[in-house]
C-alpha cells in the first residue's frame, strides 16, 4: 500500500524525483525483491514533505488482512509523524476503530455512517429488475422478497 501511495504521489508530481528513480533502479539491479517497506516509507515521507498539503484517502481499511492492516496503520503513523503536512481520511467498518486508535491517534474525527434502508431497497430492487429483464422467470416473487428481507436485515446489523 505504501508503494502504491508512493507511485501515486510521484505520478502526480511534475516528474519522478531522482532519488526515487535511483532507489528503485538500485533495488532491481541485484534481482532482489525490490524496495522494502522502510525504504519506501523514507522515500514517501521525503517526497510528500516538499508538498504544501497532502491528503491520503484509503477506503475500506477493514478489507486488509489483519496483519497487513496493522503494519499499514503503523506505517501511516510514521508518515504523519514525519510529514506534518499530511492528513488522513480512512474508511472502514466499526470493528477496526480500536486498531486505528492504537496505531494512529485518539484525537481523530469520527463520522459514523449508517446505510439508509430506502436506498438499499431501491438499489436491490433495481438490480433484481435488471436481472428479470435479462432473464425472465429467473426468480419467483417469494425469492425476491426473501432476498430483499435478508439484505435489509444484514444491513441493519452493521
Amino acid at each position: 500500500m505504501i508503494g502504491s501511495l508512493l507511485r501515486q504521489i510521484t505520478i502526480g508530481a511534475l516528474g519522478i524525483p531522482d532519488e526515487v528513480k535511483s532507489a528503485f533502479e538500485e533495488s532491481r539491479q541485484g534481482g532482489g525483491p525490490g524496495l522494502r517497506l522502510p525504504d519506501m516509507l523514507k522515500l514517501f515521507t521525503k517526497t510528500i514533505s516538499s508538498i504544501e498539503r497532502v491528503y491520503i484517502c484509503v477506503d475500506a481499511v477493514d478489507e486488509l488482512l489483519p496483519r497487513d492492516r496493522l503494519e499499514f496503520l503503523r506505517a501511516l503513523r510514521q508518515v504523519i509523524q514525519e510529514a506534518s503536512n499530511t492528513r488522513l481520511f480512512l474508511t472502514g467498518r466499526p470493528y477496526v476503530r480500536g486498531e486505528i486508535d492504537e496505531c494512529l491517534t485518539k484525537e481523530a474525527y469520527i463520522i459514523n455512517i449508517v446505510a439508509d434502508r430506502g436506498d438499499i431497497a431501491r438499489y436491490v430492487t433495481q438490480k433484481m429488475d435488471d436481472d428479470s429483464t435479462r432473464y425472465p422467470g429467473l426468480m419467483t416473487e417469494d425469492m425476491r422478497n426473501d432476498i430483499m428481507k435478508t439484505i435489509l436485515e444484514k444491513a441493519s446489523e452493521m
